[in-house]
């Protein structure tokens, strides 16, 4: 069959899409991105948070349209589906199936024999497969090192939807691993919903950093982490991400508030005085620091909220990202009565958003005059330069650095940039 497939959300639902690609792929169904041609299209959705939930319900009702008029069969799989999948089969008859999380192997059976079981969808969990059909950048891939989530936090529906923590092992993992390095990936990113707890569950201790040992000697130039939780990120981990000449400087740690009251509440393991530390020790071994923050929590104050003001006015973090309180069905915190008003929240983060771009273009200042070796990610046609991103810089969410060249360049290489100018938020240089 002719397939279109929309992935929404987290760059974890995209190492589900990319592998629900490749099971398809070996099936021999065959895709297109153009709607007016698929016989069948797939949404793999995301149900974290309001919004998203919203993305994902705009995006089932325009394939239904297309349903109407070519006849095409919808399928709804992933986070929003494994979550509300009674109100879904409801609300929304038109679409022809509905999986969950762990169902693309039954996907794959469903649209071979037009049946499935429906006892069995939602709950299954599916066979690890190393196979994958890129949909980033061909220099740079995912790898999700576990699914799931045992942490607890009273905001967050992760271990509602995707159940608890679940390691896959090292050796799956280096293997797929292997053949994307083979394939040309220059860049691997691990993501988890924790990737410091990586191996409690399955060998009964922390192996990050055993991963990380496998992972090195393979053929990659930059292995970076994402969401690392901070009660997690100890004095070897940390000695380790900076001894290691192929573990990217960057540490993507969650620290959601500031507020001792606020962390406690939030049933973070973390103080105000062990974050504190924590950065200190991060900056000491050169390590540029990415964190991310819950604006408007029930019960903050205007106080807690100009401590948190305070605090990445003087942390100086390189890179943060405020995301306004949703309130998740079936979590801990939406039973907490005293919420902040929306109109409050959103004056708190623009606030919030508006000096860490000031903090930003502070630092990339500081960058003028240096030489940082840059990867060559693409064009921009608009304002005819290159762009691209030092070892420093995440895809898609940090900022960029443009550049010219008087010789041919590749993508996906990387080049020595002499740094010239700052765009507000973002780098400006030319090859050396």
């Amino acid at each position: 069959m002719k397939i279109g497939v929309i992935s929404l959300g987290c760059d974890k639902n995209r190492v589900d899409s990319e592998k629900m690609l490749f099971r398809l792929s070996e099936k021999g169904h065959t895709f297109t991105s153009d709607e007016n041609e698929a016989e069948v299209i797939v949404i793999n959705t995301c149900g974290f948070i309001e919004s998203a939930k919203t993305e994902a319900i705009d995006e089932i009702l325009n394939a239904l349209e297309y349903k109407s008029k070519n006849g095409a069969k919808v399928i709804v799989t992933g986070c929003l589906s494994q979550r509300y999948q009674n109100e879904l089969a409801s609300s929304l008859p038109e679409v022809d199936m509905f999986f969950g999380t762990g169902d693309y192997d039954m996907l794959c059976d469903y649209l071979d024999s037009g049946n499935a079981d429906e006892k069995e969808v939602f709950k299954c969990r599916d066979k690890f497969v190393s196979g994958r059909v890129l949909t980033t950048p061909y220099h740079y891939a995912y790898l999700k090192i576990a699914d799931g989530c045992s942490n607890k936090c009273t905001y967050c529906a992760i271990p509602n939807i995707r159940g608890a923590y679940r390691s896959e092992k090292i050796e799956d993992l280096t293997s797929e691993a292997k053949k994307l390095a083979d394939d040309g990936v220059k860049e691997l990113i691990l993501v988890a919903q924790d990737t410091t707890r990586y191996g409690i569950d399955l060998y009964g201790e922390k192996r990050l950093i055993g991963l990380l040992d496998e992972l090195s000697k393979l053929d990659f130039k930059i292995i970076r982490l994402m969401y690392l939780e901070p009660e997690m990120l100890d004095d070897e981990l940390i000695d380790y991400i900076a001894s290691n000449e192929k573990i990217a400087k960057y540490c993507d740690v969650p620290l959601q508030h500031i507020s001792d009251r606020l962390l406690k509440m939030m049933n973070r393991h973390t103080t105000k005085a062990s974050t504190l530390e924590l950065i200190e020790k991060l900056k000491r071994r050169s390590i540029k620091i990415r964190s991310s923050f819950i604006v408007g929590f029930p019960t903050e104050t205007e106080e807690d909220f100009k401590e948190l003001y305070r605090f990445i006015e003087t942390s100086k973090l390189d890179f943060a990202g405020f995301f306004e309180y949703s309130a998740e069905e079936g979590t801990p915190a939406e039973k907490i009565k005293d919420k902040v008003k929306p109109s409050v929240i959103a004056r708190r983060c623009r606030a919030l958003k508006k000096l860490q771009e000031k903090v930003l273009a502070e630092k990339c200042k500081s960058y003028v005059g240096q030489t940082l070796n840059v990867v060559y990610d693409g064009i921009d046609y608009d304002r005819q330069c290159f762009y691209g991103r030092t070892s420093f810089q995440m895809p898609d969410i940090d900022n960029l650095v443009y550049f010219e060249s008087s010789v041919p360049l590749s993508v996906g290489e990387f080049y020595d940039v002499e740094i010239t100018d700052t765009d507000s938020i973002d780098l400006i240089g030319r090859v050396k």
